[in-house]
């Protein structure tokens, strides 16, 4: 899996950098930097085609009718396996995940340099949304204390000329960022030491509400304190804090989503150890496992979008799938 995620990083990365002088050794890093989050998407299937490899080894030279002679029923080789998979499960979320967000935030940063986006940046803070920008040879600093649809709220707006010097202040209660050229509604302007009030001034921008709200979708390079502090400030702010509550959850969820996958693909096994093509049973897992991904894919979205409740659309994948699991759990001694 890590070759495989490797080789698509790359091809990626090369891409990317088809038309700028980078070393050549530069998109290797950046695919070995990017590859950490990726795998971890990826532990699901993982786990699955793992459980899968471990019974064919056992099916192979018989040793399950050895175990079964031993007193060992299926059921109990299957609690074997799922108290692995969730201390795994618990290790993987609590390290490998805060390892290669950090390694994600880095590959962002690194990347970043060599797009045009390297000239604005939005962060929040527990001061606010703060925004640099640059157009038309001119920056803008602004800080707002509020977001909240197509409106930035307690607005400050310093501008700057392609020098660093200050050209005006502007202060608004209201901000219309609906689109690229802003409406500052009840503007006081404050230059050359003179203050003066405006009903409405327009500016340009590269910001709009729509790209702000884009700009902190990418949480996979934030660690769980990260996003933690984050969540505190979009309260602050009055951002929506949806996003990373789902994001949350899909981590407490992690290690019960890899248990599920592990017992899963275990009775798929023991449903199937009469097929003498291993190709097939493996097909048949990885089948059924992309059908659970798209449902969970499906109520992530229906979460983020506020279709569904935060925990209805992490949780209740997890519910369908247990719920399977103890249905076709009940006759598995007997396979």
């Amino acid at each position: 899996m890590l070759s495989l995620v490797l080789i698509l990083n790359l091809l990626s990365e090369l891409d990317f950098f088809k038309d700028l002088e980078v070393g050549n050794l530069f998109p290797i890093y950046l695919a070995l930097l990017n590859s950490g989050s990726l795998i971890f998407e990826m532990f699901p299937f993982i786990f699955l085609l793992c459980t899968q490899f471990f019974f064919i080894s056992l099916f192979k030279d018989n040793q399950l009718s050895v175990f079964k002679y031993s007193g060992l029923k299926n059921s109990s080789i299957i609690k074997i396996l799922s108290f692995l998979t969730f201390f795994i499960g618990i290790f993987v979320v609590i390290f490998f995940y805060n390892l290669t967000s950090n390694f994600k935030n880095f590959y962002l940063e690194l990347k970043s340099n060599y797009t045009s986006d390297d000239k604005y940046l939005a962060v929040i803070t527990n001061n606010g949304l703060w925004i640099k920008d640059k157009i038309d040879n001119r920056t803008l600093i602004i800080n707002s204390t509020k977001i909240k649809p197509d409106y930035l709220v307690d607005a400050f707006i310093s501008e700057f000329d392609s020098d660093f010097n200050i050209i005006r202040n502007i202060k608004s209660e209201e901000v219309n960022i609906k689109s690229n050229e802003w409406i500052i509604n009840d503007a006081e302007i404050f230059a050359n030491n003179i203050s003066t009030a405006n009903k409405n001034i327009k500016i340009k921008s590269n910001f709009n509400y729509e790209r702000i709200q884009g700009l902190f979708s990418n949480l996979s390079s934030l660690s769980v304190l990260e996003l933690l502090k984050l969540k505190e400030n979009y309260k602050l702010l009055g951002y929506s804090t949806v996003e990373v509550e789902v994001h949350l959850n899909r981590l407490i969820s992690y290690p019960f989503y890899l248990l599920l996958m592990t017992i899963f693909s275990s009775i798929i096994m023991f449903n199937s150890k009469n097929l003498k093509n291993t190709g097939i049973k493996i097909a048949i897992g990885l089948f059924f496992s992309v059908i659970i991904y798209y449902i969970n894919n499906f109520f992530y979205v229906l979460g983020n979008t506020e279709r569904v409740s935060i925990y209805l659309s992490v949780w209740f994948p997890l519910f369908i799938l247990t719920t399977v699991n103890f249905i076709l759990m009940r006759t598995i001694n007997e396979k």
